[in-house]
Parts: structure tokens; C-alpha cells; sequence
């Protein structure tokens, strides 16, 4: 029995290598998952949510340059290597983007920069300030990659540690909605009768619902946040997986193999866990798929409609509302750039769903 499990997974792993999508879309969707754990480690502004604003510098185009003095402070970031590691750090100096700077009198004298062709303020600052009067190495150049937003933070760093709540969104949902869809599922499929009429009469009540005015209602209910947006995403997707069951369940309880565990005396629990479930794996794994896409598009345009993610925290769908109007403003970028990363990410989910459900299929 152990051979033909492990053939049958091996042929189902040699068609889909032959998937060249779905073998691609497996990778894009690891690389984005490695860059949504360790985003810090990457992104040029490590700080919390890259909340690093400089308003004097809003709205650059993608490769602008600025020299960047930062000036140290006295207060030590006393967050753990594992803290900075997976929420970035504590900023603790002062960041200010200049044009120019002298040294005069033991002080530095800097003149801070201003675009469209104004000249900056000029400000001096006491050396004692710097640790051994070295100033210069306190003064970097920053290049911005994909530009800064229009309250002057790294795009590029925005965009890396928006990844992380549009992919982990997908698991949170998905999670939820296979443990309420199985249940829910197994029960009206199995048993049948009443249970599944009343089942069925609250997925079709939940199904009426439109899903985004459902997420809405959710998550006003449970309050404005981060973790609530995952959980109101979650309970809504659970139909369709209750659905898949159900009829996978019906069929399946009529074969031989159950019939032979009823016979053994095997309880429900046993049968539905042991045999059932582990025999109608492939459509739900298509079917998480879908709806790790679907999740993400909702979260995003939760976000959009500002009920999602809150500011200061980085969200695709966020970063899309915050410049959407820059489209007819002349740089259209800043809003197309997310809205890019959002539709790489939910099309690599099709695909490999695509992918997955050619190789478990049986009959091909």
C-alpha cells in the first residue's frame, strides 16, 4: 500500500516539474515568502514599517539621490537581535536629507535640501554631537531605488515589507477556513439528513452575502487592525471550502473502503479523519489555491477602502489609495508598482493552483 502512495506521489510530482508556469509561480511565491519573513534584513530603511519620513524629499522619482546627515542620539535602542530581525528597529536618530556642508568653528554647518530648484535653510550643528568629532561618517548618500511616497519614506523598502501582510494573509484566511470548512463540511456531507439541510441553509445565507460587505461588517464589528482583517477574511472564505467537502463526502462514503471501516467498527471521527479526508486532499489543495488569491485581493481592497492594515503599517492596497491620484499627476508609478506586486502574487497563486490541479488529476 506504502509503494503505490509513494508512486502516485511521485508521478503526481514528475507532471507538474513538467508545468513550467507552475514550477515558476512555485518560486515566485517562495522568494515572496522569503522576503516577507526577512524584509528588515533587505529593505534600506530597517526602521519600523520603514516610517522613515523626510517631507523635504516627498514624491522622487525611482534612482533619486540625496546625501542623508544623521544625527545620533543619546536614547539606545534597546530591541532584541530577533526583535530588529522580524520588526525592524527602534529609530533613534534623525535623519535629514542636505545639498551642501562645511565644517566651521567646531561646528557643521549643513544646508538642508530643497527641490525645484530652492535653496535649502542653512543650520548649523555642535560636532560634540557626533562620537570623536567624526562627522563623515554620519553623512551617506541614499539612493532610492523605486523613490519616495509623498510623505518622503523609501518606496522600495514600502513595498518589501508590504509583501509580508498580503502573503501571510493568504495562510491566516486559508487556515480558518479549512478548519470551519472541514468541519462544517465532513458533518453535512457525512451525516446528511437535518445536518446537512441546516448546514447547508447557513452556507447558502453566507453565500448570499456579498464577500467584500461581509469582511466590511466583520471587521467593523472586531475593530479596525491588522489581526482582524485576517480573521473577518478567514471566516468568510469558509463556504466554498465546506461546499468542496460536502460533495467530496457524499461520494466518497459510498465507496468500499468505508464501508469496510464501518464494518470494523471504526467510529465516525476515525473514518471521516483516517480515510476520508486523506482521499479528497487534491481538491482541497486547488481550492486553497483560489482562495489564497482571493484573499489577498480582498485584504487589498480592504486596505484600499481604509479599513484594513492602519498607517503607519505598509499594505499594498494601501499604498495604491494613498496615490492613486498620482496617475493623472505625471507619476503614475507609485501607484502602479503595488498594484503590480498584487497581481504577480495572486496570478502565481492561479497558476501553481493550475498546476497543482493537472497533477492530482487521476484521469490525465
Amino acid at each position: 500500500m506504502s509503494k503505490t502512495n509513494i508512486s502516485l506521489s511521485s508521478l503526481a510530482l514528475q507532471k507538474f516539474k513538467k508545468n513550467i508556469w507552475g514550477v515558476f509561480s512555485f518560486w515566485v511565491i517562495v522568494s515572496i515568502g522569503l522576503i516577507s519573513v526577512f524584509a528588515y534584513v533587505l529593505v534600506p530603511d530597517n526602521s519600523k514599517n520603514a516610517n522613515q519620513m523626510h517631507l523635504s524629499i516627498h514624491s522622487k522619482s525611482p534612482g533619486f539621490k540625496v546625501k542623508m546627515l544623521e544625527v545620533p542620539s543619546d536614547i539606545r535602542d534597546k530591541s532584541t537581535f530577533i526583535t530588529k530581525l522580524f520588526f525592524g528597529k527602534n529609530n533613534t536618530t534623525t535623519e535629514i536629507p542636505i545639498s551642501d556642508y562645511k565644517v566651521e568653528n567646531e561646528k557643521l554647518i549643513y544646508t538642508e535640501y530643497a527641490s525645484d530648484g530652492l535653496v535649502g535653510q542653512e543650520k548649523s550643528l555642535s560636532l560634540v554631537a557626533f562620537p570623536n568629532h567624526y562627522y563623515k561618517n554620519f553623512i551617506k548618500e541614499r539612493i532610492f531605488i523605486f523613490g519616495t511616497d509623498k510623505y518622503g519614506r523609501d518606496y522600495l523598502s514600502r513595498i518589501l515589507i508590504g509583501a509580508r501582510i498580503s502573503f501571510f494573509i493568504g495562510f491566516v484566511a486559508v487556515f480558518i477556513s479549512l478548519i470551519i470548512g472541514l468541519f462544517m463540511g465532513s458533518l453535512a456531507g457525512y451525516y446528511g439528513g437535518k445536518v446537512d439541510a441546516f448546514i447547508m441553509w447557513i452556507i447558502n445565507i453566507t453565500w448570499s452575502i456579498p464577500t467584500l460587505l461581509l469582511v466590511i461588517a466583520i471587521t467593523l464589528a472586531l475593530g479596525k487592525g491588522f489581526w482582524q482583517v485576517f480573521i473577518a477574511v478567514g471566516l468568510t472564505m469558509w463556504v466554498e471550502v465546506a461546499r468542496v467537502v460536502r460533495g467530496q463526502i457524499i461520494g466518497a462514503k459510498q465507496l468500499q473502503y468505508v464501508t469496510a471501516a464501518r464494518a470494523l467498527g471504526f467510529t465516525d471521527f476515525r473514518i471521516i479523519t483516517k480515510h476520508i479526508l486523506p482521499n479528497i486532499m487534491a481538491p482541497l489543495i486547488v481550492i486553497c489555491a483560489a482562495n489564497f488569491a482571493a484573499a489577498i485581493l480582498i485584504e487589498s481592497g480592504l486596505s484600499f477602502l481604509g479599513i484594513g492594515a492602519q498607517p503607519p503599517m505598509a499594505s499594498w492596497g494601501a499604498m495604491i489609495k494613498d496615490h492613486y491620484n498620482y496617475i493623472i499627476l505625471g507619476k503614475p508609478y507609485l501607484a502602479l508598482i503595488p498594484g503590480v506586486c498584487i497581481m504577480v502574487l495572486v496570478m502565481a497563486f492561479m497558476l501553481i493552483g493550475n498546476a497543482l490541479r493537472d497533477a492530482l488529476d487521476v484521469k490525465t
